[in-house]
């Protein structure tokens, strides 16, 4: 909503010194989102005056048409002479009136109007089009035509209001009554303390017998119905210069009188109203709900097939206007046409103006239905001050008599439907409950008259609610009125009590030692949409059963392209790879901590839950029971160097083994013991995967898997060469580890280090070998660490040698050379049994 500064003092008597910035500072302290303040004409500098176009030469030796001009601007240019100017423009003609921009002015963009030769002529100045002087559109684009009243010589500064401040103020949906000059003027003076000029306090006559004749047949969706009849209008009137400014300011453009003044009227008390053409009226006007299928041509030029939801107004031929959205082509306003030959003028001298209130949800689902918001729709949804429509159409009467020299008939058609004051009951202490400062009595009823209730009562109040806010309908909204007229800025900061025993679950504390734990191993976290396509399980060579191949689809997704959700990590940060790697970074390690989704073999039935009350705990556990199963997983993927060359060394490139630690990082986190051995799924090179296996109640389970792609996957998905990843279960891993993480002990007692080198054969899975060693070696074990593989001649050709450091350390005591050497003895035998493992150069 547009609230020129200079309208709005007509309601307000606002303090002679206080601009836009300042009203827009009270309005925000109310609780109104004034988004700007426009100034108007500040880059606007005179001299602009009105001139009269004396003589005009069209100059034809160029390739467009051009004009020279002498117009009579009086003694604004110090001589009292006509002023030589050079115009293009082909709008105007001798003797009419103009607006001249004499050297020295400047234009808005800076623009600086100076003497010159152009065109083989000298001009003197120019004439000006509203849109050369920031006025906006007025439909013509071209020159503006002053009415022939208005003096030569005149400012046309002050004339045509150029300067002014504009407040821009963005309408939240319950507040509609701010859609309209009557609304904010009465926050305005709530705000400063002042008295209200309502601007809809007018003498109405009372409704009678003899005014048009209104039937409606739903009166559920149209509760009240104004009709006015003004006769004998001059089709030639047109809008004067103060009402098309005002309508320019707020953002709208003049069309012709009788429309002007509707949109004025609006504007001015936010009921929208409409004109017809009482000679194109065709018997009485009727309310009711369309036919389906039945069509209609609106305002705008389209035919319209309805829908029997709509509401339409209509007369004996059939619909002439979509209730509460747009009018009808076969009723609009004619505009005045000028017979040639009689030089007589034609058009509308006789109209029928439409008040009424429709019912705010029917208005809002036609014009969604129908892609056709208006000014109307805009301000009927957000709810229209019912009591208003008569004052505004006494306002549009008013107005149509004084400037275009109509008369009012006597008749006035006014159907209202029954209905009572909404009332709230309400505590005096309601308010101060909900904000935390006391307020008491005196200042909640206060505050609550400002807004216009009428209020009753003493500890219990009963609050009469004003037609226009139809928003308040319970306690805590009177209590939001109360507290943001004292202030929001006045509430007191108070920090909640956190009951003690609460915190993060478990399973957040997981989640946030797991992505501390990445990003410290250097992987920088992507967070990818929960959303992929079927055909993305195809390039990363999932079985056909497999389980992530079971989605849930969205009935309404972002793109088509990725209707389902997701049921693992890897798409969305491989995507996010290639994506950085196609711009130029190539050393890259991503991760991802998320939900998936994994659907049930049978889909779940959502239960729908009632909207008139809260749902009890057993609907609720029906909703969630319909859901798919959500773990939290883990993932990481990694492409390009791990570790960067430098002076320092060579560098390393990142590998399979990087994808493993980064499961192993995460188990270290969930306090969980993560065995690691070959595997083969997917999207993983079936030579360099590893399966992530942990024990749950007795029973082993695989959680994740992780190395490097297959090659076709980092084709198909156009990956780096030698791509690695990793993804887990995070919940499972966090089951695995038990309830918390137990801290190392430190012990006062020196280590005894010894190291094994054993040959296997190569089919023979390090993980064998080391559960083997660790279960042998026994309890003076600490530690066990692979730093070596080896394979060559001198191993023997189908043979590995796996080099292990094995640290031994007894809480109680110093370890003696013979007790480590019999526990390594005991690993490395344990070891050749199960695994055939030998000891190298034995």
């Amino acid at each position: 909503m547009r609230v020129p500064l200079s309208w709005l003092r007509e309601y307000v008597d606002l303090p002679a010194g206080e601009t836009g910035r300042d009203v827009q500072a009270k309005l925000i302290d109310a609780g109104l989102e004034v988004e700007t303040v426009e100034q108007l004409g500040a880059d606007l500098t005179g001299p602009f005056v009105v001139g009269q176009v004396l003589t005009i030469e069209e100059l034809t030796e160029f390739k467009k048409p051009i004009r020279f001009c002498t117009v009579d601007v009086g003694s604004a240019n110090g001589t009292g002479e006509p002023q030589e100017i050079v115009c293009g423009a082909r709008n105007f003609a001798v003797g009419d009136k103009v607006v001249v921009a004499l050297p020295g002015a400047v234009l808005p963009g800076d623009f600086a109007i100076a003497a010159r030769k152009t065109y083989g002529k000298n001009s003197h100045g120019m004439i000006c089009s509203g849109d050369e002087l920031g006025m906006g559109d007025d439909g013509t684009h071209g020159i503006i035509v002053l009415p022939p009243e208005h003096e030569v010589g005149t400012d046309a500064i002050e004339l045509l209001e150029l300067r002014d401040e504009v407040l821009d103020i963005a309408v939240t949906p319950d507040r509609g009554y701010c859609l309209s000059l009557r609304g904010v003027a009465r926050e305005t003076a709530t705000a400063y303390g002042l008295p209200l000029r309502d601007p809809a306090l007018l003498d109405v006559p009372a409704p009678n017998s003899y005014g048009y004749l209104v039937k409606i047949s739903d009166p559920v969706g149209c509760d009240r119905f104004t009709a006015r009849t003004v006769t004998g209008l001059d089709p030639e009137a047109k809008s004067p210069i103060w009402l098309k400014r005002r309508l320019q300011k707020a953002g709208m453009r003049p069309i012709s009188l009788a429309v002007d003044v509707t949109n004025y009227v609006m504007l001015e008390l936010g009921q929208p109203l409409h004109a017809y053409d009482r000679s194109r009226l065709d018997g009485a006007i009727g309310v009711r709900r369309a036919e389906q299928g039945e069509k209609f041509t609106t305002l705008d030029g389209v035919k319209r097939t309805l829908d029997a939801e709509d509401l339409v107004i209509t007369d004996s031929s059939g619909p002439i206007g979509l209730a509460g959205v747009m009018g009808g082509a076969n009723t609009e306003i004619a505009d005045s046409v000028t017979d040639p030959e009689t030089g007589q003028v034609t058009g509308t001298t006789d109209v029928v103006i439409e008040a009424a209130h429709f019912d705010p949800i029917t208005i809002s689902r036609t014009a969604r239905r129908h892609k056709l918001s208006s000014e109307s729709s805009k301000r009927f949804e957000r709810g229209v001050d019912p009591q208003a429509a008569s004052a505004a159409a006494q306002r549009t009467v008013d107005l149509l008599v004084l400037l275009a020299g109509g008369t009012a008939e006597a008749g006035v058609t006014e159907l209202t439907a029954p209905g009572a004051p909404r009332t709230i009951a309400m505590r005096a202490d309601h308010p101060d409950k909900v904000a935390g400062v006391a307020y008491g009595r005196e200042t909640v009823v206060r505050r609550l008259q400002e807004v216009g209730c009428d209020v009753y009562g003493q500890d219990e109040l009963v609050v009469t609610v004003p037609s226009w806010r139809p928003d308040l309908a319970e306690p805590n909204d009177l209590a939001e009125e109360v507290i943001r007229l004292e202030g929001y800025a006045n509430l007191p900061s108070t920090l909640p009590q956190v009951p003690s025993g609460r915190g993060l679950t478990a399973r957040q504390q997981l989640h946030r030692r797991a992505g501390r734990a990445l990003a410290g191993a250097g992987y920088v976290e992507a967070l990818n949409y929960p959303f992929i396509g079927e055909g993305v399980f195809d390039q990363l060579q999932l079985a056909g059963d497999d389980a992530a191949r079971r989605v849930v689809k969205l009935v309404n997704p972002l793109s088509d392209e990725e209707p389902a959700l997701r049921t693992t990590l890897l798409p969305g940060l491989l995507g996010a790879l290639r994506r950085n790697d196609s711009r130029g970074s190539h050393d890259l390690a991503l991760f991802e901590t998320g939900l998936v989704f994994r659907a049930g073999e049978e889909p779940g039935v959502a239960v729908r839950l009632p909207v008139d009350r809260r749902p009890t705990d057993e609907e609720v556990a029906t909703l969630d029971a319909a859901l798919p199963a959500q773990p939290r997983y883990a993932a990481v993927v990694l492409a390009g160097a791990r570790e960067q060359a430098g002076w320092w060394g060579k560098g390393r490139p990142a590998d399979w083994a990087d994808a493993v630690q980064a499961a192993r990082a995460l188990a270290a986190e969930a306090g969980a013991e993560l065995v690691v051995r070959q595997g083969q799924y997917g999207p993983w090179h079936p030579g360099r995967c590893a399966e992530l296996v942990v024990t749950l109640d007795g029973v082993e389970q695989v959680i994740g898997h992780a190395g490097e792609l297959h090659p076709r996957v980092v084709k198909a998905l156009g990956l780096p060469a030698r791509t690695s990843a990793m993804e887990l279960d995070l919940d499972r891993l966090q089951a695995a580890g038990g309830e918390a993480v137990q801290a190392p002990r430190i012990s006062t007692f020196p280590v005894a280090t010894q190291d094994v080198a054993l040959i296997v054969d190569a089919s023979v899975p390090a993980a064998d070998v080391e559960a083997a060693l660790r279960e042998g070696a026994g309890e003076l074990l600490e530690s066990l660490r692979l730093f070596d593989v080896f394979t060559g001649d001198q191993v023997g050709e189908g043979k590995k040698s796996l080099a292990y450091a094995l640290r031994f350390r007894a809480a109680d005591r110093t370890l003696k050379v013979e007790e480590s050497t019999a526990a390594r003895d005991a690993a490395v035998a344990l070891a050749g049994d199960r695994t055939g493992a030998v000891l190298r150069g034995a």
